[in-house]
C-alpha cells in the first residue's frame, strides 16, 4: 500500500487570500467526513485471477443524515462526458439526500447498488420513499484493468464506516492514490483525492474535495507558473488520453439556497483553469455543492436567513481558491503509479515544484 505523501503547505506556496481550515480538507466543514476503501491488485488474468486492480471508493457524508435532513444542493456541468446520479434529482428539487460516493467509470453500478443497501439499511422508509444516492465516475482504466469488476459492497461499506468515523476528525483525509483516486492521471502525473478549505469573512468554512483526472502535463499550472514545460524527469509511459474527468465536490456551512449552491458548485471550473484544464471533448467534468447549515427535515425548509446578491462573493472566491490547491495536492499526495500493462505514470516531485516555483515566481 502507498505511503502518505506531500502537501501544498510543504510547498510554502499561498492560493488566495483567505485562510485554511485547520486540517486543509473538506471535513472541516462541521460535520462532514471522509472515507476511502482502496482495492490494489497484482493477480494474473482469469480465470488464475482477477487481474490488476488500481482501483476504489471514496465516500463523502455531508451530515449526520441527509435521508431524514436533505441539503439544499446545486450542480453545474463544464463537460459533460461523465456520470453523476442524483445530479438530475439535485437539479430539479434542489436537494441532496444521501452520501456522495465516487469511484471508476465501470464500478458506478455497482457502488450505486451498495449505496442503496446502505441507505436502506439506516432508514427503512428508502425504497418505499425512493432516493437516487449521488455516486458519481472517472475513468481509471489507463492504470486499471477495468474489465473486471473490481469493487465489491465490502468496499463501499467500509468506505462508508470511515467517512463517518472521521466527522470531526483533526487530521485530513488521505489523498492522492486512495480511494477513488487510485487510479487517476491529472496533468500528465498521478492524481486522484485532492481537498482543501477556505475559511472566509464572517467565519463560515469552505471546503472542496476533487477527483482529478484530466489534463496534458504541457498546460500543469502551480501558483501561476507553467510547470508542465519546465519539470525535468520522467513522463507518464504511455502518455495517457488527455480527455480525462474531474468530479468536484463543495460543502459549505454558510447559509446558501440551492440556486447559490449551483453558483458555488459552477466556480469550480475556474479553479481547474487556473491549474490547467481546458475541459477536452471527452472529459467530464461535474461538480456539486451543498450547504451543510441549511439540511431540514424532509418535506420542511430550513428558516435560517439566506445569503443573497454579493453576499456570495467570499464564498466564490474561497472555492475557486480550494479548488485551485486541491488539484495540486492531489499531485503532491499521490508517488509514481505502476498498473495495468505496465503503464507507468510519475508523481509530481515536490522539491522540483518548490525549486521552480522559487524561481520563476511572478
Amino acid at each position: 500500500m502507498l505511503a502518505a505523501m506531500a502537501g501544498v503547505a510543504d510547498l510554502g506556496l499561498v492560493i488566495g487570500r483567505f485562510p485554511s481550515g485547520p486540517t486543509r480538507s473538506i471535513i472541516d466543514v462541521p460535520g462532514v467526513g471522509v472515507g476511502h476503501a482502496t482495492v490494489w491488485r497484482d493477480e494474473p488474468d482469469p480465470p488464475d485471477g482477477r487481474g490488476i486492480a488500481r482501483t476504489g471508493v471514496s465516500v463523502i457524508v455531508p451530515s449526520a443524515d441527509p435521508y431524514r435532513h436533505p441539503l439544499p444542493a446545486g450542480g453545474a456541468v463544464l463537460n459533460g462526458a461523465g456520470e453523476c446520479t442524483g445530479f438530475l434529482g439535485a437539479q430539479e428539487w434542489g436537494l441532496i439526500e444521501s452520501p456522495i460516493f465516487l469511484t471508476s467509470t465501470m464500478q458506478l453500478g455497482r457502488v450505486y447498488d451498495a449505496a442503496c443497501e446502505l441507505m436502506i439499511a439506516e432508514n427503512e422508509e428508502v425504497g418505499s420513499d425512493v432516493v437516487i444516492p449521488v455516486v458519481a465516475e472517472c475513468d481509471d482504466s489507463h492504470l486499471n484493468d477495468a474489465r473486471r469488476m473490481q469493487v465489491t459492497k465490502a468496499e463501499v461499506t467500509s468506505a462508508y464506516a470511515a467517512a463517518r468515523a472521521s466527522v470531526g476528525s483533526s487530521v485530513a483525509p488521505a489523498q492522492g492514490a486512495v480511494g477513488a483516486g487510485t487510479g487517476m492521471v491529472c496533468l500528465g502525473f498521478k492524481g486522484g483525492i485532492g481537498t482543501a478549505s477556505r475559511v472566509v469573512p464572517g467565519g463560515y468554512t469552505v471546503g472542496v474535495l476533487l477527483l482529478t483526472n484530466f489534463g496534458d502535463r504541457v498546460r500543469l499550472t502551480v501558483g501561476g507558473v507553467g510547470m508542465g514545460r519546465l519539470l525535468p524527469g520522467p513522463v507518464a509511459d504511455p502518455t495517457p488520453p488527455d480527455a480525462g474527468s474531474c468530479i468536484g465536490i463543495v460543502l459549505t456551512d454558510a447559509p446558501v439556497d440551492a440556486q447559490g449552491c449551483a453558483r458555488l458548485a459552477r466556480r469550480v471550473g475556474l479553479g481547474l483553469a487556473r491549474t490547467g484544464s481546458v475541459a477536452t471533448h471527452g472529459s467530464g467534468e461535474i461538480f456539486l455543492a451543498a450547504s451543510t447549515a441549511m439540511a431540514a427535515s424532509r418535506g420542511t425548509r430550513s428558516s435560517l436567513k439566506t445569503l443573497v446578491g454579493n453576499e456570495h462573493d467570499v464564498l466564490f472566491e474561497a472555492v475557486v481558491d480550494a479548488t485551485e490547491e486541491a488539484v495540486i495536492a492531489s499531485m503532491l499526495a499521490a508517488p509514481t503509479v505502476t498498473g495495468r500493462n505496465g503503464h507507468t505514470v510519475p508523481g509530481l516531485d515536490l522539491e522540483e515544484v518548490r525549486a521552480l516555483l522559487a524561481t520563476n515566481a511572478r
